[in-house]
């Protein structure tokens, strides 16, 4: 069974300034989608759904949908603040998104199989997909909720030009998920790489802990645990317009309780992305330097 690539890209970009999903950073064109649909061919995925806003449909539908679908199946989903389940009751004046969570959760009708979950401007690299399509190549639908995630080494994942926020992992001696801890304002530091506490105080971490950058690997039953996590999450936060709903809060009730096991799949693959508009030139040379190595070619669509 070939599994499904669930593409989140209904952010607006505020820190980055502008609909960094379009944005064209290989040297024909690609953006960052294009290499990550491009890698998810080459490990076997069946299948591409993206989150989206409905105000730029048009333009992402032109740009992915319309342009790649002789490549692989494709389709798309919204993610918009009324798109709720039945029952459901919040503040009318919210505008801020619900989430990660949230996002996954519309993708429910367009999925029955095992999928990957990844972020819209993360170039995560082609081994990464190749981890996750190997873990559920001989999946069975008796293994429900057997999921997994790519791990990647802090040291990996950091921005040259600001502080970035990272799930950072803990794990059993079986390399399972044992839970997933926020932490803010990562960055370099003259005694290593360190987080900010509660206190606006530096906490020195090893440059090897593993952290998610939200590629995730989930089976169709993490929809209904997604469901009634947000029925709980709305009874918890309905007054609050800035709270969100993030597919770890869930994850973290699923493998404390022992409903559900998630294997961190090794990954030794240097992320880099568009947090900042100041990223953008860093990007296009790495993506140049994966050219070069003859990794991706010059053309990704030709």
């Amino acid at each position: 069974m070939k599994p499904t690539l669930l593409i989140l890209a209904a952010g607006i970009g505020s820190r980055y300034g502008s609909l960094k999903q379009l944005d064209h950073l290989g040297p024909s064109g690609e953006t960052i989608i294009d290499y990550s649909v491009y890698d998810a061919i080459r490990a076997g995925f069946g299948k591409v759904v993206f989150v989206i806003r409905e105000s730029f449909e048009k333009e992402f539908r032109e740009a992915y949908i319309d342009r790649l679908q002789n490549k692989i199946e494709m389709d798309c989903v919204f993610q918009e603040i009324h798109k709720v389940p039945a029952g459901v009751k919040y503040n009318p004046e919210r505008q801020k998104p619900w989430g990660t969570g949230h996002a996954v959760m519309m993708a429910k009708d367009k999925i029955d199989t095992p999928f990957a979950v990844i972020n819209a401007d993360d170039f995560y690299g082609r081994s990464s997909f190749q981890a996750i399509s190997g873990y559920y190549h001989d999946w069975t639908p008796d293994k429900k909720n057997d999921y997994c995630m790519v791990g990647f080494n802090i040291g990996n994942t950091l921005s040259e030009h600001g502080a970035v926020s990272r799930g950072v992992c803990e794990s059993d001696e079986n390399s399972f998920l044992v839970g997933v801890t926020e932490q803010t304002k990562i960055e370099p530091t003259p005694n290593g790489i360190a987080y900010k506490d509660e206190n606006d105080q530096p906490v020195i971490i090893p440059d090897n802990t593993i952290v998610s950058m939200n590629f995730w690997g989930f089976t169709p039953s993490f929809f209904d645990h997604l469901e009634e996590g947000f029925y709980q999450f709305i009874n918890e936060n309905a007054g609050d317009q800035n709270s969100e709903f993030y597919i770890p809060t869930v994850v973290n009730k699923l493998v404390r309780s022992g409903e559900a096991s998630v294997k961190i799949l090794d990954c030794r693959e240097k992320w880099f992305g568009m947090t900042y508009r100041e990223d953008r030139e860093m990007v296009i040379a790495k993506i140049r330097e994966l050219v070069d190595k003859q990794i991706y070619p010059n053309n990704l669509w030709k």
